[in-house]
């Protein structure tokens, strides 16, 4: 979720918002908003029984549309960021508008009104609750519940965080905080006169596959000008963006769009001079003409073990930054000093290709599918208990309805995985700044969802915008496997001018697969059991208990994920935080096997 920016709305049931209420807002920002006291900035709107609060760590307004945005009676909270920033006038009419281009969520107040809406993909994520006295609207899931709380307790929604356990993310609607809740995609919330509505935009139907030549160009042209949209506005920054860039797809088409789209860039590539990645990335610097820096990895003594964070002081700040929505599992990016330098990374690129849950498929069987849904919404099933386990299922329920199972994987990418997992575990790097992610425009990715799911798997879409962004890289082989369109594809006759990619280049194995996370070793393994087994009342709401002992009886535990999901669960239920930072704790000692 972008934290640079926070909102939070108020509309009272009654005629006016109780002081007290405001004035609690103002007190809890310092615990809600993850970033130095110190570099906070404010600002309110007050209406007729409306209120709405905006905070950036932003040095300035001088990235637009400011933090606040008054015109004709309203006022606009803008949380993320627009590709066109004149479309904030769109927004203070319609903050649901769909065809605004940019990665944001959108707040509009005026007296007695209160509304906001969150794009196709939520990434930019719109939080809601309800009291007796008042509707609460916000872009932080804590500081609504903090609002909407009449005591100074957090109350959480344990059946709820089974999904955190599973997957480590949440795959609902549901927040860790009792009676708050997350807008879903292309949904927009309006409160008028103390009343709540909530309206909701289907996700794009996809159209069928092309089936000439003519006809593929013409489907991608859309999506070939929405990317395009997305950089233009960088043209003008005074100062190249730079690019990490890979041997692999999602950061080629980057490249390839900055290059047509006439942005300015550099790029840099982590790695050796003989890794397939910063081989591939040289080419591709040399066919574009851009600069290229390669970082190559510090080299150090071989040593048979390393010192690890210790795991409390890694949860801590992952509650604090993702707000109990994200595992201590994940490397959330430490605070900097917030930057306005432009980059850019290829994060979410799989929405061009129907989603990450679908590219883990070999088997596109109807069964297979199937499996696939059930596995993402209730695997571990012996783990939970029966009210856990019966949650899960329906929870699945809708999506297992739907008879097209490659639309259903590619949704629940978009709902899921971007809209909660990437919108919570992107929060640590959006405090340094509001890099550009073209592949999570609200514009680019209604695009690529009006296009055939099957088509976008089979990698063509994404390879055919690279030729037409940048001809020039079509003899540059891909990194890792080969592109899924090419298996089966005849050599063209000399008469034909189809153009078949150069051989792929298989990923370099290195010793640089190892890691503490996936690989615990017997001393972390023993902190993570020492928390979760001593204080596994907190959990057996929704895990079975023997099944979690059984989980640690070795050693060294078999499954390091589930156990980091279930620490980080044990220890947002056991209040590590809100609270101080724990200080003092020794590092942790992992072997390497």
């Amino acid at each position: 979720m972008v934290v640079v920016r926070v909102y939070l709305g108020l509309a009272a049931k009654g005629h006016e918002i109780p002081a007290r209420v405001l004035d609690k807002v103002r007190s809890v920002i310092e615990t809600a908003f993850p970033v130095p006291p110190e570099v906070i900035r404010g600002g309110e709107w007050h209406g007729r029984g409306v209120s709405l609060f905006g905070w950036s760590n932003e040095p300035d307004d001088s990235r637009q549309p400011p933090l606040l945005t008054e015109s004709g009676g309203r006022v606009l909270g803008l949380n993320g960021h627009l590709a066109d920033p004149a479309d904030a006038n769109r927004l203070l009419g319609d903050p649901s508008a769909g065809d605004v281009g940019g990665c944001f969520s959108a707040w509009v107040a005026r007296d007695g009104e209160l509304s906001a809406a969150t794009a196709i993909n939520r990434v930019c994520p719109v939080f809601y609750a309800e009291t007796p006295e008042l509707h609460v609207v916000g872009s932080r899931a804590l500081l609504v519940h903090l609002a909407a709380q009449q005591a100074d307790r957090i109350d959480h929604d344990v059946l709820a965080l089974q999904t955190m356990i599973r997957q480590g993310f949440f795959l609902s609607d549901e927040t860790p905080y009792r009676g708050v809740t997350a807008l879903r995609p292309s949904s927009r919330i309006d409160v008028r006169d103390g009343k709540r509505t909530i309206t909701e935009t289907p996700l794009p139907e996809a159209a069928g596959a092309p089936d000439t030549a003519r006809r593929k160009r013409a489907a991608i042209g859309e999506l070939a000008d929405a990317l395009l949209a997305t950089v233009a506005p960088l043209r003008d920054l005074g100062e190249p963006v730079n690019l990490a860039l890979t041997g692999g797809r999602d950061t080629r088409i980057l490249a390839a769009l900055l290059h047509a789209a006439r942005v300015p860039f550099r790029v840099t590539t982590n790695g050796l001079d003989t890794h397939p990645d910063v081989i591939l990335a040289r080419q591709i610097a040399t066919q574009l003409k851009v600069e290229h820096t390669v970082i190559a990895p510090q080299q150090t003594a071989e040593r048979d073990a390393v010192l690890v964070e210790h795991p409390l002081s890694r949860a801590w700040e992952t509650l604090r930054t993702c707000e109990g929505m994200t595992s201590a599992y994940e490397t959330i990016v430490s605070y900097l000093p917030y930057s306005g330098k432009p980059t850019m990374s290829g994060q979410s690129g799989e929405t061009l290709r129907a989603g990450s849950l679908n590219l883990l498929q070999t088997d596109l069987s109807d069964k297979a599918l199937l499996r696939r849904i059930n596995n993402t919404f209730y695997k571990d099933e012996k783990l939970f208990t029966a009210e856990a386990n019966e949650h899960a299922r329906a929870l699945a329920k809708p999506w297992q309805a739907r008879k097209n199972r490659l639309e259903a994987l590619d949704h629940i990418y978009i709902w899921y995985k971007v809209g909660r997992w990437q919108a919570s575990a992107r929060a640590g790097s959006l405090r340094r700044g509001d890099p550009v992610r073209p592949f999570l425009d609200n514009r680019v990715v209604r695009a690529a969802l009006a296009l055939d799911q099957g088509w976008r798997l089979s990698e063509e879409v994404i390879y055919s915008l690279i030729l037409r962004f940048a001809p020039e890289l079509r003899d540059v082989p891909i990194e890792g496997k080969p592109w899924r369109f090419v298996e089966g594809m005849k050599p063209p006759r000399w008469w034909e001018r189809t153009h078949v990619p150069p051989p792929h280049m298989p990923t370099t194995k290195t010793g640089g697969g190892w890691s503490w996370r996936t690989s615990p070793g017997p001393d972390l393994t023993d902190v993570l059991r020492q928390q979760v087994l001593g204080h596994l009342d907190a959990l057996t709401p929704v895990v079975n208990p023997d099944e979690v002992r059984a989980l640690f009886a070795d050693p060294v535990v078999k499954k390091p994920a589930t156990a980091w999901h279930l620490y980080t669960v044990s220890t947002l239920l056991t209040g590590t935080y809100p609270g101080k930072e724990p200080e003092g704790l020794e590092r942790i000692p992992v072997s390497k096997p």
